[in-house]
């Protein structure tokens, strides 16, 4: 089996003891030589400065790229371009343009009034400075706002048409899902990477939680599978056997990149790639 190139998402912290568990991440997950890692950005830009400076720690720490979060949710479009020049300026050059999640648990997307009105328009900004690698969200099941499947295919198609550079998915629990998805991206004429979100479950109540928020379907089996492992005190082993399970069929159908949503808590993460080959390529005296 081919070994797969990784990246990772991180959160920045909020107060001191989840600033030690990003860098206790950091330190766990450098060592794999990841393409990147990916700090995410609060709704509403509520992390926004802890955001930039996550981000700026981490890449002076780690010397390895990262790619700052930037959506469009409660601001103005020279506020949201002011956030992308202040990530330039500290070196980073990657950014992961989202659109966000409405503001305030409500049911849809409301533009600021000065502010990009979709994802579209703010990637198609930052392709106009010529200084971003762009990178995007995309749906292999259905969103909770898209009409069907193929609307999730028509939308990522027009945010690769507006400069987008690469696109990761939301995670799922069916890597048939991915795989559909990936060739009815081929069918639409996308030709740039779409590579699959990967989501190894450290907590099984909060994942199936998020999961039906946004719309990710759970399979019976699945349910049935993490109360049992639970009651044996194997909820662990349940999630790394079926999370390298899963990334092992995308890697033997020719997925050659996968992307971890870490939460913060490298070790099953760690313990997946390790099961699929990643093995670490840096000293951990060199992530300092």
């Amino acid at each position: 089996m081919p070994t797969p190139a990784v990246s990772f998402e991180v959160f920045p912290p909020r107060n001191v003891d989840a600033a030690f568990k990003l860098w206790d991440t950091a330190q766990a997950l450098a060592p794999l030589a990841p393409r990147f890692f990916s700090v995410t950005y609060g709704a509403g830009g509520t992390t926004r400065d802890l955001t930039h400076d996550a981000a700026h720690v981490l890449a002076r720490t780690s010397g390895l790229p990262v790619a700052g979060h930037l959506t469009c949710v409660g601001a103005s479009r020279a506020d949201t371009l002011a956030v992308a020049k202040g990530y330039a300026e500290i070196g980073v050059t990657d950014i992961v343009a989202l659109r966000g999640d409405p503001e305030g648990g409500a049911d849809t997307f409301t533009p600021h009034p000065d502010g990009f009105q979709d994802s579209c328009e703010l990637i198609t900004a930052l392709a106009e400075t010529g200084t971003f690698n762009i990178r995007v969200g995309a749906y292999p099941d259905v969103h909770p706002e898209a009409a069907d499947a193929q609307a999730n295919v028509n939308w990522l198609k027009r945010k690769f048409e507006a400069g987008a550079d690469e696109a990761i998915t939301q995670f799922f629990f069916d890597a048939d899902s991915f795989l559909r998805f990936r060739d009815a991206c081929a069918k639409a004429g996308i030709d740039k990477p779409v590579t699959p979100g990967i989501l190894p479950i450290v907590n099984w109540k909060s994942a199936r939680s998020f999961a039906q928020r946004c719309g990710t379907p759970i399979p019976d089996w699945l349910d049935q599978a993490f109360d049992a492992a639970i009651r044996d005190d194997r909820h662990d082993l349940l999630a790394t056997a079926l999370c390298t399970e899963m990334c092992s069929k995308l890697v033997d159908e020719g997925v050659d990149a996968l992307h971890f949503y870490t939460l913060n808590r490298p070790d099953l993460t760690r313990n997946v790639c390790r099961a699929l080959g990643v093995m670490p390529q840096i000293a951990l005296s060199d992530v300092a």
